[in-house]
């Protein structure tokens, strides 16, 4: 068994298809997409189609509920904001069925083949958990509860790692469009079970990183706001600067009365003098 997981992909086109191409001469038996297939880069309509394409295992993660929940009663009234310019810009190039379809796709897989495998976006008690090498194996366990997986996969961190948790393998796929380990390349797994074991290898894949940020500039940065200029720098360095700038602007600006396009300027400025 061969398995090709691909998560994080955030409407980087360029990216998602040569991780795609790169992934398919692997000749896995099963592709399978662990969720954040849109907003980020500019072509989150695009990557969706793609991965409708291929047939294969679609999970939902955050961005998907996100854009799904965009505008229903119950939202948030901040996803109004102008913080929030990408996830309206995502929202909009999809149609209503696409969004709907999004909706609904599952938060976790398994397959009959491999009851020890279970793959999730981040966990399966939430979307958005995080786990890091320090974790608390309590939290880890909050997060985790069904004993029968001893291999789990899952994306939403965007660095590949393994976490060694209770016997059990915790392993990271990587994003295959916003890395953030200072390499900008499309990462993503192939997991291979060979004489009932299940061995582990990171992939990484140069891929036109120019083209992506050429459609940053092609109406995307103007129409999309503020954030957008953050997306647009974390694909081209490989790094995380849209958490940083948040946390920052919170302590700033409690109340966001500071106009988010000028705090993002004295971010910038800042972290570059």
């Amino acid at each position: 068994m061969r398995l090709a997981i691909l998560a994080d992909i955030h409407g980087n086109l360029a990216a998602f298809e040569a991780a795609l191409d790169h992934a398919q001469r692997q000749q896995p038996d099963q592709i399978i997409i662990a969720g954040d297939i849109v907003v980020g880069s500019p072509d989150s309509q695009a990557c969706l189609e793609l991965a409708q394409r291929l047939d294969c295992p679609l999970l939902r993660g955050n961005h998907e509920r996100y854009v799904a929940s965009f505008g229903q009663p119950g939202a948030p009234a901040i996803w109004q904001s102008e913080q929030f310019g990408p996830m309206r810009w995502a929202f909009d190039q999809l149609t209503e069925a696409q969004r709907t379809a999004i909706g609904k796709l599952p938060q976790h897989l398994r397959l009959a083949d491999c009851p020890d495998l279970l793959i999730v976006h981040a966990s399966l008690r939430s979307d958005r958990d995080t786990i890091y090498a320090y974790t608390p194996a309590d939290e880890v366990a909050a997060m985790f509860p069904d004993p029968r997986a001893t291999m789990i996969v899952r994306g939403h961190n965007h660095i590949p790692q393994v976490r060694l948790w209770q016997g059990r393998q915790i392993v990271t796929a990587g994003s295959i469009g916003l890395a953030l380990d200072m390499e900008t390349t499309a990462q993503y797994l192939i997991l291979e079970q060979i004489a009932g074991a299940w061995h582990i290898r990171h992939q990484s894949v140069p891929y036109d990183l120019e083209a992506t940020l050429r459609r940053f500039r092609e109406g995307y940065l103007e129409q999309a706001g503020p954030i957008a200029r953050l997306y647009m720098r974390e694909v081209a360095t490989a790094a995380g600067h849209l958490v940083p700038f948040l946390r920052t602007y919170a302590r700033w600006s409690p109340d966001a009365t500071l106009p988010l396009a000028q705090a993002l300027d004295r971010f910038l400025h800042e972290a570059t003098a």
